[in-house]
């Protein structure tokens, strides 16, 4: 397989909806970028005459800096909505995100409106070793207080990141104990997976889910896979969902894993790039065994990638909602002053011909909000017939038909189960208030039970009656009141989604996927197809 890391495909900012946490101090790998360019329009350049004209003769004192960076990204504005503009802190917050380890204290975290959660202590990281557990609550850094509804996650991160060796010194409020504690921590070097979670579902199917492509991944995935295999899985499920993208090798390397010795995995080209293809090699550690992928309407890009091939060479089934629709790879051009542009150089094309980019003529505000029912809603057009407009068919290994223009169409279409989108639950998940809930009050009481693994948690674990009326209360402090109708439709979902979060919070990401999954359509309709193949 040919490897070309300059390239990557992603989404800055596209992500799940719903997120639990974060994680401190997160600084990933860099990626190979174009070179280093100084932002210089030349001295006759109209462009650079008109800032240096306002630098010199403005009636006011202007940031010049700032305006030539709006300049740029306004150009940019013109080509496409994945070629942009990063100034230098943008820049820098993107290039980590790809990275796969970073310099922090080893935590996560999660913000309540007036303190610091910690949500899990990373096993040997440098907080366990300083003596920090899940449960604490961060309430000053260095001497500085940082509760109040005041403060920003980023404040946060930036008071806590550090460089390896340095220290800094936390004061906790830990559970029975009304005095805070001091705890100096020396910073770290951590490396976190690629592989969000995975673990088996039956005897012979496994679980892996992936939320983003970065420069671990394909190693990462590799690693897992054998610990399955050891464990006897045969069938594989691939979880996709939410995954806007990452590096093009990484998707390639993915693929690879599933794929015979040459098959074709995809092809990039453009007008100056020429078409570069991508094949398999004969590394595949999983290329007979049973493969769902499945996806929704935030798989895009190097999800978009591998689900493409898997179906074009008929390898597996996709299973799921229409993917997002983004066909272009961008290259990364960094400037002197730690900004850079995303250029798109190339289209990908999947191994039978298709660009599966979604059109974007009527600009880049309506190419984003497309897939929503209308500006207001938070939820996704439910119906692969609204959001399908294809300009071409084509055919995979087999002879089946598949289309371009639009995303993925998965070969099983799951709709998206609106059942509980009643306003009460909307008012609830916009204010994030169920994981605020979760995690001030529940979280913070022993289980009443000793469960012994995730495994165990989701299958018996229950919200007690007296626990959702605790709920209810809650809201209806905050002036969100339930109708009967409301609660008919929506507790259902509601306890779903605490038994999830509870289950993060003691067993980690497997107990949040177990409990999430156990409810899950699209990973019923694999199990399904499987049983039946």
């Amino acid at each position: 397989m040919k490897s070309n890391n300059k390239n990557f495909l992603y989404i800055p900012g596209f992500c799940l909806a719903m997120a639990f946490s974060f994680v401190l101090g997160a600084k990933y790998d860099q990626y190979k970028i174009g070179e280093n360019l100084s932002i210089d329009f030349g001295r006759n350049n109209k462009v650079n005459r008109v800032l240096n004209l306002i630098r010199k003769n403005y009636v006011d004192s202007v940031n010049v800096d700032s305006l030539e960076h709006m300049a740029i990204g306004e150009i940019l504005t013109h080509l496409d909505p994945h070629s942009i503009y990063l100034p230098p802190t943008e820049a820098k917050k993107q290039n980590e995100k790809l990275e796969g380890n970073f310099e922090g204290i080893g935590i996560e975290y999660y913000l309540l409106s007036d303190t610091i959660l910690v949500t899990s202590v990373r096993p040997s990281g440098p907080s366990e070793k300083a003596g920090l557990k899940k449960g604490d609550k961060i309430i000053a850094v260095n001497g500085e207080g940082i509760t109040g509804k005041g403060l920003l996650a980023y404040n946060l991160v930036n008071r806590l990141k550090g460089k390896k060796g340095s220290e800094v010194k936390v004061s906790i409020l830990r559970s029975g104990n009304k005095t805070p504690q001091q705890f100096s921590i020396i910073r770290d070097h951590i490396v976190i997976s690629s592989i969000d979670v995975s673990y088996m579902l039956d005897k012979e199917t496994a679980y892996i889910k992936i939320s983003k492509f970065d420069i671990k991944t394909e190693d990462d995935f590799a690693n897992e896979l054998l610990q399955l295999e050891e464990k006897g899985m045969k069938n594989l499920i691939l979880d996709l969902r939410g995954n806007g993208g990452g590096y093009l090798s990484a998707a390639t390397g993915l693929a690879d894993q599933f794929l015979k010795d040459k098959e074709l995995i995809v092809y990039t080209k453009g007008l100056h790039e020429p078409r570069t293809e991508y094949r398999a090699t004969d590394y595949g550690l999983f290329e007979n065994g049973k493969l769902a992928i499945l996806i929704d309407e935030q798989s895009a890009s190097a999800s978009e990638i591998v689900a493409g091939a898997i179906q074009d060479l008929d390898r597996g089934v996709i299973i799921g909602r229409r993917s997002f629709g983004k066909g272009l790879v961008q290259e990364q051009f960094a400037f002197d002053d730690g900004s850079a542009m995303n250029l798109t150089v190339a289209r990908y094309f999947t191994p039978s011909g298709r660009s599966i980019q979604r059109s974007y003529a009527k600009g880049n505000k309506s190419y984003y909000h497309s897939l929503y029912q209308n500006k207001e809603e938070d939820f996704y057009i439910d119906s692969v017939k609204k959001h399908h407009v294809a300009q071409h068919t084509f055919k995979t290994a087999k002879g089946r038909l598949v289309f371009d223009a639009s995303g993925i169409t998965p070969d099983y279409y799951i709709p998206l189960d609106t059942s509980y989108l009643t306003s009460f639950y909307k008012k609830i998940n916009s204010q994030n208030l169920l994981l605020e809930f979760t995690y001030r009050f529940l979280a913070q009481e022993p289980l009443a039970e000793p469960y012994k693994s995730a495994e165990q948690f989701y299958k018996e674990y229950a919200i007690k009656d007296e626990d959702f009326s605790r709920l209810l209360t809650f809201l209806k402090n905050k002036d969100i009141k339930a109708t009967p109708e409301d609660l008919k439709k929506s507790a259902p979902r509601l306890k779903s989604e605490i038994k999830s979060l509870l289950a993060r919070f003691h067993f980690k990401e497997e107990g949040f996927y177990r409990a999430l999954n156990s409810t899950d359509t699209i990973l019923a309709k694999a199990l399904e197809v499987f049983s039946k193949n």
